[in-house]
């Protein structure tokens, strides 16, 4: 008996000289700002992936754009170590190479989110992106997944009713398709953070913004100043990603690595439904109240756009040989799914 507390007491001293296991965090900056509907959707699910693990586990943070580094700055914090990766719009990195223009968001090439997440996940995507990234920073990053979780709405505070009234406009655009694509229909894209699109409707530094989903553009304020937002969009279905630094993915356990796999999927899925809901709900409200001229473009309008829009497909894709290899790896899928001939 003696010795079995003695045996006992040393092993209680062994468990409390030996620390515990250190917590790894891991924090992505998102493109979504403090407050808005993506915002919060992003906290609730690492709310539930910090849940799922035990307490001295691998947990996640995701940060609001721009919180720790500037948007076009994620992926070199990523491979340094500062961040543990980036979780914004793929065509934010499309001066770097046009790939990241048609990877990141094939404007009017989709008819629903959920044939962007096919593609991403299935249809030759993610790997395209990998390719992408490690031509230009070679065995830094890894790409965890990507896709769109909704057709963007379209925020102005004059009516555009079609190809025609978008001659002339003023139009906040990221960098990459949508730019090209509005530059070929007279329009005058003006390239603008998405935190800045408020006030620059505001001050009327812009008309109009090719800026986010319904829910989203109405969480920010933007449609108390922009009274004529187009709705169901008609261009842009923009792709995010979880993109991680690879020394920091080297370093998760396999089951740490299917767990964030995973985890971003059943994310993304539960976001494109929610904003889908949140934007039928607030679209309704809005019509109820009259204070708001929602405008859905016909069929025609948007065919119209679309040819554009591939004349701009093919035109970028000539701008290298990635954005052309990212091209067909598109038109591959859009064959397989019956979106091309």
């Amino acid at each position: 008996m003696l010795k079995k507390g003695l045996v006992g007491g040393a092993i209680a001293l062994m468990m409390a000289a030996t620390p515990a296991a250190a917590q790894t965090v891991l924090k992505f900056q998102g493109s979504a700002t403090a407050g808005d509907f993506v915002q919060t959707v992003f906290e609730d699910w690492a709310a539930k992936f910090n849940a799922m693990t035990p307490d001295d586990g691998l947990k996640i943070e995701i940060l609001p754009f721009q919180a720790v580094v500037p948007y076009k700055e994620t992926l070199e914090a990523a491979a340094a170590g500062l961040l543990a990766g980036d979780m914004q719009a793929v065509s934010y990195f499309s001066g770097r190479d046009q790939a990241f223009s048609i990877l990141g968001d094939l404007i009017s090439g989709y008819d629903k989110p959920e044939q962007t997440w096919a593609f991403c996940q299935h249809g030759g995507g993610k790997e395209m992106l990998q390719e992408a990234y490690d031509s230009i920073m070679p065995g830094q990053l890894h790409v965890v997944g990507c896709g769109s979780f909704t057709r963007e709405a379209l925020v102005s505070t004059i009516p555009i009713n079609g190809v025609e009234d978008l001659k002339g406009v003023r139009i906040r655009s990221p960098e990459g398709l949508a730019t090209a694509v509005f530059e070929r229909a007279g329009a005058a894209p003006v390239p603008l953070p998405y935190s800045e699109v408020f006030s620059s409707l505001e001050k009327g530094v812009i008309d109009a913004a090719d800026a986010s989903s319904y829910a989203n553009n109405s969480a920010t304020g933007a449609h108390s100043v922009a009274k004529y937002p187009l709705y169901p969009g008609i261009h842009s279905m923009a792709v995010l990603q979880l993109v991680i630094g690879k020394a920091q993915w080297d370093k998760l356990s396999a089951n740490e690595q299917v767990m964030l796999e995973v985890w971003y999927g059943a994310m993304h899925h539960d976001l494109t439904h929610r904003a889908e809901i949140e934007d039928k709900r607030l679209v309704a409200e809005d019509l109820a109240k009259g204070d708001i001229t929602i405008i859905d473009w016909p069929q025609a309008e948007r065919d119209a756009l679309r040819e554009i829009a591939v004349e701009a497909w093919e035109a970028t894709a000539k701008e290298s040989e990635l954005a052309a290899k990212a091209l067909n790896t598109h038109y591959d899928f859009m064959k397989r799914i019956g979106l091309r001939k």
